[in-house]
């Protein structure tokens, strides 16, 4: 990891900004300071999110590639692969690369890049193919992440799981760098959005005093919280409603360790023309009933030939053990996700008897 070399210079600097804020530990300082040196003159960047990127992974790394074009940088924002179409209303959207369907461009970004940000995922697996490239790359990289166990693949890294969402972490990092005053309406926007999806409309134990002090300020600086709100929401199609009834229908509960389970299979995707994003926050709905400790939500992907799942707890109940224990997976304590390659009955049969087996013993 780079820090800065020099700490007597490094404490000038210190100095000169003024610095309080305590939100930030010492070695984060030296990190921005680094940072900071890196961002003076203009340099060609790629800022990647996850595979199957969400409303963080979207919101964060569209929001630093508006910073960084205000700081004169030339930045594009390539995704791994297509995100919901809830989504593509954010700003910054019409210019997105998309990997999976321009490999090609895809990877002449890369190579061509002076510095490579990737952004709410902190191993390379998580972008498939796109991560063999970024590991060839001789660009600086820097990850800037909320997930636990990070990888060290990056030359500088910003990584801090007690923060609700990768959103956050990149606002802490403007603030960090004296660049509120990049955080324009768009800005404000899109990390706006990541934080509200990523909390689960902030209902998650990881949303705290800093988050809506936070949230304040991106309201003052343009965000629109009732229209994002809306965006992200209320623009549900038919056809996914009625896949959420069959979800609802096909709940099971393992009253023994306080869990609940959905399963959808791909004939039921297939007859509800599902589409990325259709099943975003069903899981969430085995937690609104009374005792429940644990959802899951397993789904077959016949076309890939595995079964996703999405897990999600309350308290102290840790789904991202269980997840990379059982299903090559892993998270936060109370949100992850998993796959199995078994068909979908055996996947099901292999579930209730792990998960059984975990969470009566632990």
């Amino acid at each position: 990891m780079i820090i800065a070399q020099n700490l007597i210079e490094y404490q000038m600097y210190k100095k000169r900004r003024n610095v309080r804020n305590t939100y930030l530990c010492f070695m984060t300082e030296a990190q921005l300071y680094q940072l900071s040196q890196w961002l003076l003159k203009p340099t060609k960047m790629v800022i990647i999110p996850h595979k199957n990127p969400d409303g963080d992974a979207m919101g964060s790394t569209l929001a630093w590639q508006n910073v960084m074009h205000q700081l004169g940088h030339e930045a594009t924002v390539l995704a791994p692969n297509p995100y919901p179409t809830f989504l593509h209303w954010m700003p910054g959207h019409p210019e997105v690369v998309i990997y999976e369907k321009d490999e090609k461009r895809g990877n002449q970004l890369v190579a061509d890049a002076d510095f490579i940000f990737t952004l709410d995922f902190n191993t390379l697996k998580r972008i498939d193919m796109l991560g063999d490239r970024v590991a060839e790359s001789k660009a600086k990289k820097i990850m800037i992440d909320h997930h636990q166990e990070p990888d060290d693949y990056a030359d500088l890294m910003f990584s801090e799981p007690t923060i609700g969402s990768t959103c956050e972490l990149v606002y802490q990092i403007l603030q960090g760098l004296n660049k509120n005053n990049c955080i324009n309406k768009e800005v404000a926007t899109c990390i706006y959005t990541g934080i509200l999806t990523d909390t689960g409309s902030f209902r998650f134990p990881s949303v705290t005093a800093n988050t809506h002090k936070a949230v304040a300020n991106l309201i003052e600086c343009g965000a629109d919280h009732s229209y994002i709100h809306e965006q992200i929401k209320d623009t549900a199609r038919p056809d996914r409603l009625k896949l959420l009834g069959i979800a609802l229908q096909n709940m099971v509960f393992l009253n023994d360790i306080n869990a609940v389970y959905i399963k959808l299979s791909q004939d039921e995707l297939d007859a509800c023309h599902f589409q990325k994003g259709d099943a975003e926050g069903f899981v969430n709905y085995g937690l609104s009933v009374t005792g429940i400790q644990i959802a899951v939500l397993m789904i077959e992907y016949r076309h890939e030939g595995v079964v996703k799942f999405s897990f999600r707890s309350k308290g102290d109940v840790a789904v991202n053990t269980f997840a990379k224990t059982y299903f090559e997976g892993g998270g936060h304590i109370n949100a992850a996700g998993g796959i199995s390659k078994r068909s979908l009955a055996q996947t099901e049969a292999y579930f209730i008897e792990s998960i059984r087996a975990y969470f009566s013993t632990t």
